[in-house]
């Protein structure tokens, strides 16, 4: 099974990028599924969403603590800690901007 952890900001299309993605996949006809996770916030504030692939049924409906890549929707939030918490050892990293990898500042265990 592979985990997909969302980082970005009401309103960017955090959460239905996940959901998009769980309708490619099935059309693929894999098992997946996407789990928004946020409060009653407003547009603007942190949200992450969670998605999980696999060839076989996934009974999982947690948060992803450790994620085979991160989406992080907003660049601004490349400096927060939780983004990479937990991120397994070569996992992929994709950033929603148009700045070179060499100018992101990106924290060594990712860069």
């Amino acid at each position: 099974m592979k985990e997909i952890r969302f980082h970005g900001r009401g309103g960017q299309g955090t959460v239905l990028a996940s959901v998009i993605l769980v309708k490619a996949f099935t059309k693929e006809k894999r098992y997946s599924s996407a789990i928004p996770y946020f409060g009653f916030e407003r547009r603007g504030a942190p949200v992450t969403a969670f998605l999980r692939f696999d060839d076989h049924p996934i009974r999982e409906k947690t948060q992803i603590y450790s994620p085979d890549c991160v989406v992080v929707m907003d660049p601004a939030l490349k400096r927060s800690p939780e983004i990479y918490q937990g991120v397994k050892e070569g996992a992929i990293a994709i950033f929603c901007t148009r700045k070179p990898m060499e100018e992101l500042n990106l924290p060594p265990t990712i860069g």
